[in-house]
């Protein structure tokens, strides 16, 4: 499984007592003592522009040795931007890009809310572009939703409420390890194997605060973790849906959708997070 993290450098609710900096380090010292391959950090330079302080997380970033990618320029989504305004977006973060990963290899994208294209015509077209610029697609293979708990406990924190923040941290593991399961049948159901997983995180600060024990989470059944190349040199990763998708979706998702077969049940606490310390 590669792991990679969306929304750099601003993710979320920022908790009293803590910066951006603080998370993307807290991300990197696990990133080191766990031993990862490079994990791939996809960027949004819109975000935090108008924070000085911004551009620190990405150095922080790369100064540990990992690379960064494209997540475009302000994380609009695609399903209310023409082919041509999402090209622009691309585009508009390529300088930052290229003078912070010099030769490194930043020709990923990453599409921001997994929308790819609501229409079938629109999907295609942004794919031509962007294969036509020399990018290559990040895909993602295993996802939880782990934004979910980033507002809540920055919520939580407000109000020294430790009984939640103990909830949140239960819930997060406990939905980790279903969505483990769920994405795993998935790949079996399309490839009768496991494909090798891309695992999609976000730079949030209680995804900082778990992330030790999600990796033991993963680590206790087996994963391998391994660089975002080597998972997308899996012959699955050729196979394009092809389908027009407002709700967008992770790769295996939407391949499921084209082959129309029937997903497993499946459920977030999204109603629970949503007034978790209100």
């Amino acid at each position: 499984m590669a792991v990679t993290f969306d929304d750099l450098p601003v993710h979320g609710a920022l908790p009293p007592g803590i910066t951006r900096l603080e998370i993307a380090q807290s991300i990197l010292k696990t990133v080191k003592r766990e031993k990862m391959p490079a994990v791939y950090g996809f960027v949004n330079g819109g975000r935090g522009a108008e924070d000085p302080s911004s551009l620190s997380v990405l150095r922080a970033w790369r100064a540990a040795r990992q690379p960064l990618g494209n997540h475009t320029w302000a994380h609009l989504d695609l399903n209310k931007e023409s082919p041509e305004e999402f090209g622009a977006e691309v585009s508009k973060n390529e300088p930052l890009l290229e003078e912070l990963m010099g030769k490194g290899d930043w020709h990923w994208l990453r599409y921001p809310y997994l929308h790819e294209g609501e229409t079938v015509e629109k999907r295609r077209a942004v794919r031509a572009w962007l294969f036509a610029h020399g990018y290559k697609i990040a895909q993602v293979s295993m996802d939880f939703e782990d934004y979910l708990w980033n507002e809540p406990y920055s919520r939580c924190v407000v109000k020294h409420d430790e009984k939640s923040i103990q909830k949140l941290h239960d819930s997060y593991l406990a939905v980790a390890d279903l969505y483990y399961r769920v994405f795993r049948e998935l790949s079996q159901l399309v490839y009768g194997r496991d494909v090798k997983y891309v695992l999609l995180m976000h730079v949030g600060a209680f995804d900082a605060r778990m992330l030790p024990e999600l990796l033991k989470l993963y680590r206790a059944k087996g994963v391998q973790f391994i660089s975002l190349q080597d998972a997308m040199s899996d012959p699955a990763y050729r196979d394009d849906p092809d389908i027009g998708e407002p709700a967008g979706g992770a790769f295996l998702e939407l391949m499921m959708q084209k082959e129309k077969l029937k997903f497993p049940a499946n459920s977030k606490p999204y109603k629970e997070l949503e007034a978790m310390c209100r």
